[in-house]
């Protein structure tokens, strides 16, 4: 099978990387795949190295014409079957360049919401008739997009991206880096916030956290609209605002949990992959594909949305209960490995592109 793939590689390395080793392994089974992206992305030599051709070919803009030609003239010379495009820059690109092809159009959707009918600019991307199936982040994407789209909701499915437990092991970040020993119970929240992130949720559930050897971290950016929150919350002197960190992997390792407030628009969260792959059990809401993640009183708890009381009482009875932290953190690690493993992600994919190649 020819595929050809449309995608940026100028992000993290731990947020590409599931994304990326697809390709690899796609090759290694003996399919043939070209990468369109930036030629200075990281991840090119990496691609070159395992037989995955690359060419430096990234729209500057939703519809640029200079890259709609590179990608038709790609596609009328390679004869490919599949052209899976993965961004809001690539995805109205490759569907212009792809009219008049034979290649099957998919695109990849990752968030919840925001996808509308009566909006003509999704017409440039999941609702264009020139799509022939959509791939989502997780089931809870699949079933808004789902409600959307008009003649190929048989061809909307999930497939989750496949991760390794030694992608993400990283030591811990030393407690007392932030004046806590061994002594404390320690939660990290890690958010780029905006109101979906439940923040003043989080807040409010910390007034009925009673232990005084609990402290809270909040690491990352925008936290500023909740600094008022923050001072009237009875355990303020125990609620750490680290900032911007580039080590979030190695302070949710450190952790005793993670949680995740979101009241709103989640796909399947980075921050709960990375905390299962390292024995970090969580604390999540019934928001987006974070309930596919976290199973409920097993690998962590999962609250509904917007709810601080329950929020709080999950909080209490983890931090109450050191053995239920291993034992929660132990499964969230062990789901992750036999769930959302590289080998099954490949399968699928294959699977779901000979499926849309044999409709004709």
């Amino acid at each position: 099978m020819k595929i050809l793939i449309a995608s940026s590689y100028k992000h993290a390395w731990n947020s590409v990387r599931p994304e990326a080793e697809m390709f690899i392994e796609m090759v290694k089974q003996g399919h043939e795949v070209t990468v369109l992206t930036q030629g200075d992305a990281p991840y090119v030599e990496r691609f070159n190295a395992h037989g995955v051709k690359t060419i430096d070919c990234y729209p500057k803009r939703k519809i640029c014409l200079e890259t709609i030609k590179k990608m038709r003239k790609e596609l009328a010379e390679g004869q490919y079957d599949i052209f899976y495009a993965f961004n809001s820059k690539t995805i109205p690109n490759a569907i212009l360049a792809s009219i008049g092809t034979k290649a099957k159009v998919i695109t990849y959707r990752g968030t919840t919401g925001g996808l509308y009918r009566h909006d003509p600019s999704a017409y440039l991307t999941h609702l264009n008739p020139r799509v022939d199936g959509i791939i989502c982040v997780s089931e809870a994407v699949r079933r808004d997009v789902a409600k959307r789209v008009w003649k190929i909701k048989d061809n909307v499915t999930t497939i989750y991206k496949g991760h390794q437990l030694a992608w993400y092991q990283v030591p811990a970040t030393e407690r007392s880096e932030f004046g806590l020993t061994d002594d404390h119970i320690i939660a990290v929240c890690a958010a780029h916030v905006r109101p979906s992130k439940g923040i003043s949720v989080l807040i409010k559930a910390t007034h009925a956290i009673k232990n005084e050897n609990f402290h809270l971290l909040l690491v990352g950016s925008g936290f500023e609209p909740h600094l008022e929150e923050i001072a009237q919350s009875p355990m303020a002197d125990r609620i750490h605002l680290v900032g911007h960190r580039k080590d979030v992997p190695s302070i949710m390792t450190m952790a005793d949990f993670q949680v995740q407030p979101s009241i709103s628009g989640e796909g399947l969260p980075r921050t709960i992959i990375e905390a299962m792959a390292n024995g970090t059990t969580s604390v999540v809401t019934t928001t987006g594909g974070s309930p596919e993640l976290v199973d409920d009183g097993k690998t962590g708890f999962v609250v509904p949305a917007g709810d601080a009381d329950a929020f709080a009482d999950a909080m209490n009875k983890l931090i109450a209960d050191k053995n239920k932290i291993s034992q929660f953190s132990a499964a969230a690690k062990q789901k992750l490995d036999q769930e959302f493993n590289a080998a099954q992600t490949v399968k699928k994919h294959i699977a779901y592109f000979e499926k849309l190649c044999n409709k004709g």
